[in-house]
């Protein structure tokens, strides 16, 4: 895949992440393919759909835009995708944990975070 280095999904999940995937090459959640798990984070005294809200609005203008049909042919647009190297997304959070991600932004054109 060409942008298998860049293409992550960014979720928030109270479970097991291991047994959320088992069925993803069946899900349009997950793009119908199978996934891997590349890295997870512990976040502690945080709001889990607030912190998922927050990190989906900074990376929104990597979101990957894509339509694909279930398995009962209804149209699902997956919105956890992201084209963004890992690298930001591990300094999204460092930038959360410090209290400091309001003050950057993430920049497309050099794939990482840009102060304000």
């Amino acid at each position: 895949m060409e942008n298998r280095t860049v293409i992550h999904k960014i979720g928030v999940t109270g479970g097991d992440v291991k047994r959320r995937i088992a069925n993803a090459p069946h899900d349009p959640t997950y793009l119908l393919a199978p996934v891997e798990i590349v890295a997870t984070f512990q976040l502690n005294n945080i709001n889990p759909k607030k912190l998922e809200a927050l990190i989906h609005r900074f990376f929104s203008n990597a979101r990957l835009d894509v339509q694909l049909s279930d398995r009962f042919g209804i149209p699902v647009n997956p919105r956890e995708w992201f084209l963004v190297p890992l690298a930001a997304i591990e300094g999204a959070i460092a930038k959360i944990e410090a209290g400091t991600l309001e003050q950057f932004c993430y920049d497309r054109a050099t794939a990482g975070l840009k102060r304000l």
